[in-house]
């Protein structure tokens, strides 16, 4: 699981608005602003815990692109054509069975 960190949370809220100089770890007291106000560290965690949300919701998809990338599609997709097998389909249906949407 890879964690999301305050670090994250504030160049997600800063954006294009500012940038940040220096960083220790996730003390937010470290943080350096240039050009930008600092959000509050409320809005920080606010924004740290939907980052969190939206990566930990997106882990069947990263699962299954790695399955994926295994796969030698374009031969499996030739092979089909070929023999007239549904290899290629039948696949990619077990890695979306093994990795269903959340």
């Amino acid at each position: 699981m890879v964690g999301i960190t305050k670090f994250d949370a504030v160049v997600s809220l800063i954006g294009g608005n500012g940038s940040i100089s220096c960083v220790d770890g996730d003390d937010i007291s470290t943080f350096y602003y240039q050009g930008c106000v600092a959000p509050s560290e409320s809005d920080i965690d606010a924004k740290q815990i939907e980052l969190q949300a939206e990566w930990d919701s997106q882990e069947y998809a990263r699962n299954r692109l790695v399955e994926y990338d295994a796969l030698n599609q374009f031969e499996l997709i030739s092979d089909d054509d070929v023999n007239g097998t549904t290899t290629h389909k039948d696949a990619i249906a077990a890695i979306k069975t093994k990795y269903p949407k959340g």
